[in-house]
């Protein structure tokens, strides 16, 4: 059989594992610089409140691909989750993302969709044709209030600058709504594993040809892959350089730990947009969990800032230098004929988990495709 090495036991790396390992012909190796499996998407049970804990933050699952929602559930069961998430700005708790509750509250009026849709579109910036910061998609499309209230303080914290600093493309995947709809997503499938994303991955790699190593720390283009018939790589593509065109820019984060008895916020995750609020949002994750009960409950303050060397990258800036930087390692990329690089940080994309898994399933297929030619 041949051997195939595959870098990072998230969802990436788990799906190609499962993919070829269920085709008899391949030996797989997996390994991660981590203690566990999981990548970012890793759950654990707290060991005082026994709350299942989304170790690196809130993760839910959701999907109006039918084909990654069926083979997901193949892993384990999910449990319906909606998504609500609360804005405290000014001492007000709103609704997000901006709905009709959220325009009627804020201006103490009681208008329906259309009147709430006219009255938004007074508020926006005309004078704005084609916004090309995260600022002008903002005061374009909901006004200079509601820009100052629910995205200025928020996103400055949450990137280290200035929101006209950032790119509209940001700022154009969060919804106006004008209805009461206070659900988070419009995806079709939405959902939360009832044993935590962990023992998803983990039968996902549960195969006699599959062998996991922990507390691997991958050399990327100085590692000796030449045993192995094929590389799916799946960490950081700088990295895999060896850092030679510099550092791709992240942003990361970071929590602070609390406990408490009983129900600390009410909510899985309320934002906290004041800037002067150190943190961007507190998430309580017990309420994660609804189907389970706990006396006690852990929560998190959840505060962003630059990527150093020794922290984990979660967002990418993805600014000019960037894309810039970007290229030349992409243009080292092609230059390999046996390394698949996939995933958020391999690919320097934001991709939520269901991105995630289709790619990874379009790129096992694909590769097999081809492998069966060779």
């Amino acid at each position: 059989m041949k051997k195939v090495l595959i870098v990072g036991a998230g969802f990436s790396g788990a799906v190609i594992a499962n993919t070829l390992a269920n085709t008899g012909n391949y030996l797989i190796d997996v390994v991660d610089e981590r203690n566990h499996i999981g990548g970012n998407c890793h759950t654990e049970r707290d060991p005082l409140t026994n709350v299942m804990v989304h170790k690196y933050g809130p993760h839910i699952f959701h999907t109006s691909n039918e084909k990654v929602w069926k083979y997901i559930n193949l892993f384990g069961v999910f449990k319906p989750f909606i998504n609500r998430v609360k804005s405290i700005y000014k001492g007000q708790v709103y609704s997000m993302p901006i709905n009709l509750h959220t325009i009627n509250q804020f201006y103490g009026k009681s208008f329906g969709p259309s009147e709430a849709k006219r009255w938004i579109e007074s508020q926006g910036d005309s004078t704005i044709n084609d916004p090309k910061t995260f600022e002008e998609q903002a005061k374009k499309f909901v006004g200079e209030k509601l820009y100052k209230a629910f995205f200025y303080g928020y996103t400055k914290k949450q990137w280290g600058t200035e929101p006209q600093n950032l790119p509209a493309s940001i700022l154009k995947r969060l919804p106006v709504r004008f209805n009461y709809d206070d659900n988070y997503y419009n995806d079709t499938y939405q959902g939360i594993p009832k044993d935590g994303y962990t023992a998803i991955i983990q039968k996902m790699l549960d195969h006699p040809n599959v062998k996991i190593s922990l507390g691997y720390r991958f050399l990327g283009e100085k590692e000796d892959v030449g045993e192995y018939h094929h590389v799916f790589y799946t960490g950081p593509i700088d990295a895999y350089f060896s850092f030679r065109y510099g550092r791709l820019g992240y942003r990361t984060v970071y929590f602070k730990e609390y406990r408490a008895d009983g129900d600390y916020q009410g909510n899985a995750v309320i934002n906290f947009a004041d800037e002067e609020i150190p943190y961007t949002r507190v998430h309580e994750h017990k309420h994660f969990t609804p189907w389970e009960n706990h006396s006690e409950t852990i929560y998190f303050e959840e505060y962003s800032k630059e990527t150093e060397s020794s922290d984990i990258p979660y967002y990418p800036k993805r600014l000019e230098i960037d894309m810039n930087i970007l290229k030349l390692y992409e243009s080292e990329v092609t230059n390999l004929n046996k390394v698949t690089f996939l995933g958020r940080l391999a690919t320097y994309r934001y991709l939520d988990m269901h991105h995630i898994i289709e790619e990874a399933l379009d790129s096992a297929e694909k590769f097999l495709e081809l492998d069966s030619h060779k």
